[in-house]
């Protein structure tokens, strides 16, 4: 995985509700202060006056601002250029001409439409783009969809599509990959499968919309002593071995090697 600055458990916070910031940071590696989707339109001043009086430490706080072609982005990015927060969520990101109206900042860019996934591999080469991530929802509303998920839970193929091809072009262009949120709250067996699902993939955090989703996506990211205690075994081996060698019924080769110590160098 791509170096990124945050920890695994990213939650979503929205900015008209300035009495949940701390109680969100707290819970969370990273806080997602959320000028968007999270806030009404008639609230939108009151959300960025919100903002203006937030002390959250900058290093853990992500602020989403509206996309590039509403209504409200000028106002929000003259609101954030009033504090010291200066890694920006971007919504529907659609081209690598949209994180280049936020020069000056590290941008999380939100791919979420037809648009955003067709175009992933620019937008992810675009020099202050340090992540990206999908949104599960918006994309099936761009497709004129009724529901990301089967009635099983699984994610169309269309969904799982753009889930990986956000995962693919964000490595190839040395960024960070961010899955989706989980709206099904109290499902947490499901969100834990999910999470796991994501870290092992190579996703370096899942995004989450409630504070109760923190430890089980923590608990997901983190490999287990058991994995630890292997991990360490293929290492020491492969100092006595040269190539390939077989391990515990395993062939082990330069991936399973480069697997192995990223489990044991995972921050606990």
């Amino acid at each position: 995985m791509a170096n990124f600055p945050f920890g695994p458990a990213i939650l979503f916070c929205p900015a008209d509700r300035p009495e949940r910031y701390e109680k969100a940071a707290d819970r969370s590696d990273a806080v997602i202060i959320d000028l968007e989707d999270a806030v009404a339109a008639e609230n939108k001043e009151m959300a960025r006056t919100a903002l203006l009086s937030s002390t959250l430490d900058p290093q853990r706080t992500i602020v989403r601002v509206n996309p590039v072609d509403s209504e409200f982005f000028v106002a929000d990015m003259v609101a954030l250029q009033q504090t010291r927060y200066r890694t920006v969520m971007l919504p529907k990101c659609e081209s690598a001409a949209d994180p280049a109206q936020l020069s000056g900042y590290q941008v999380v860019a939100l791919c979420e439409t037809a648009k955003g996934i067709t175009n992933i591999a620019e937008i992810a080469a675009a020099a202050n783009v340090i992540a990206l991530m999908w949104g599960a929802e918006d994309l099936i509303a761009s497709l004129g969809g009724t529901s990301s998920r089967t009635s099983q839970g699984k994610y169309r193929e269309v969904a799982s599509f753009a889930r990986s091809q956000t995962l693919l072009h964000s490595v190839a262009a040395g960024k960070a990959a961010i899955d989706s949120v989980y709206l099904d709250i109290p499902d947490t067996a499901g969100l834990l499968e999910e999470s796991r699902d994501a870290k092992a993939s190579g996703f370096s955090a899942k995004a989450s919309i409630h504070p109760t989703q923190m430890p089980v996506i923590r608990e997901a990211f983190l490999p287990t002593e058991k994995e630890i205690e292997r991990a360490k075994r293929i290492l020491a081996a492969a100092e006595k071995n040269l190539g390939v060698f077989s391990f515990e019924g395993q062939m082990v080769d330069e991936p399973l090697l480069r697997q192995a110590q990223a489990t044991v160098q995972t921050p606990r």
